[in-house]
C-alpha cells in the first residue's frame, strides 16, 4: 500500500514512470534545464500536463501534422512566488520543452487515458485557487488547481494542483480521507477510485513532515518522513499529512481517475465529523465533485 521514494537526483527521468507497480494510472517527471536546453516528452497511453514550477519556456506540441508552439509558458521564480502555468499534452502527442530563462524548474503529470483531446494552455491568471481550513483548526491550506473542474471539458481524468499549508506548520489531507473504490456507500452516497501521487517542498527548503498511510481506520501507519524532493505514491488507504511547526509545505499533487472525471472521497468515520467543523471543507467538497 504507497511508497515512499526519497529525494534523489532522476536526471531528467520519470520518477513514476508508465505501468508504475503501485500507481499504475499516475505518472511524474521532474525535469531541470538550463537556458538553451531542451527535453522531449513523449508518455504512450497518458495524457499529461507541463508544469513550471520557475522558470520560463518555449513548448512545441506535435502530433502527425498538427503542431501548437507555446512560448513564455512560466512566469514565477519559484512555486512560493505567483501562480502556475501549464500546458496539456493530449493523448499520442510529443512535446518538445526549452529552457529561454536562465534555468527551469517543470513538473510532468500524467494520467492513463483512452482518447486524444486538443491541446490547450493555462495561464497564471486562470488558476482555479481555493483557500480553507483555519490557523485555529491547524488546518489552513491553499490549493491552486491546474487541471481541475474549471477546464473539466477539455482533459480526461487527469487532476493536477499544488498544494500549501498556509502559515507554518499545519496539517493536510484532513480529515482523514480515501478514493480507492468505485461504489455507491449504503448511504447512497459514492466513492470513486483515484490513485495520488505528490511530490513535496518545504520552505525554508530544510523542513520536514510526515506522511501517514493506512488501509482501514483502525490501522496503524506506515508513516514517512517526508523532505524537500520526497515524493509519495498512493494506491489505497487514507493519507493526512503534516508539516513540521515553522515550516510552509507545498506538495504537487497528481490524482487519476480509473473510471470518472470527478473526485468523491470517503472520510474515515473517527474523523469524519471535522468535515463538519473545519471551516469551508463542506463548500469545497460540494463545489468540486
Amino acid at each position: 500500500m504507497g511508497k515512499h521514494i526519497p529525494p534523489f537526483d532522476n536526471k531528467n527521468q520519470p520518477i513514476i514512470d508508465a505501468n508504475d507497480e503501485v500507481t499504475p494510472l499516475c505518472y511524474f517527471n521532474q525535469v531541470y534545464l538550463n537556458q538553451g536546453e531542451s527535453h522531449t516528452h513523449f508518455v504512450e497511453g497518458y495524457e499529461t500536463v507541463i508544469v513550471l514550477g520557475g522558470g520560463t519556456c518555449s513548448i512545441k506540441v506535435t502530433k502527425d501534422d498538427n503542431t501548437v508552439v507555446f512560448d513564455n509558458i512560466g512566469q514565477r521564480k519559484s512555486v512560493w512566488e505567483g501562480n502556475p502555468e501549464s500546458v496539456y499534452v493530449p493523448l499520442g502527442y510529443t512535446a518538445e520543452i526549452e529552457c529561454v530563462s536562465d534555468r527551469a524548474d517543470i513538473m510532468i503529470a500524467g494520467g492513463r487515458f483512452e482518447e486524444s483531446l486538443e491541446p490547450f494552455c493555462s495561464r497564471q491568471e486562470e488558476v482555479d485557487i481555493v483557500q480553507y481550513g483555519s490557523d485555529e483548526t491547524k488546518t489552513h491550506r491553499k490549493i491552486k488547481h491546474v487541471l481541475g473542474q474549471s477546464n473539466a471539458d477539455k482533459r480526461g481524468r487527469l487532476l493536477v494542483s499544488e498544494l500549501f499549508t498556509v502559515g507554518a506548520g499545519g496539517w493536510s489531507g484532513f480529515p482523514p480521507h480515501k478514493h480507492d473504490e468505485d461504489r455507491v456507500k449504503e448511504d447512497g452516497s459514492k466513492e470513486t477510485l483515484y490513485e495520488e501521487v505528490y511530490q513535496f517542498r518545504f520552505n525554508p527548503d530544510f523542513g520536514f513532515g510526515a506522511q501517514f498511510l493506512y488501509e482501514h481506520e483502525d490501522d496503524f501507519g506506515p508513516v514517512y518522513h517526508v523532505r524537500t524532493g520526497s515524493v509519495i505514491a498512493i494506491d489505497k488507504g487514507y493519507h493526512p499529512s503534516v508539516a513540521a511547526p515553522g515550516y510552509e509545505m507545498y506538495y504537487f499533487t497528481i490524482i487519476v481517475g480509473k473510471t470518472s472525471k470527478s473526485l468523491v472521497q470517503h472520510f474515515d468515520p473517527h474523523h469524519e465529523y471535522q468535515v463538519h467543523t473545519i471551516p469551508g471543507i463542506k463548500d469545497m467538497i460540494a463545489k468540486f465533485k
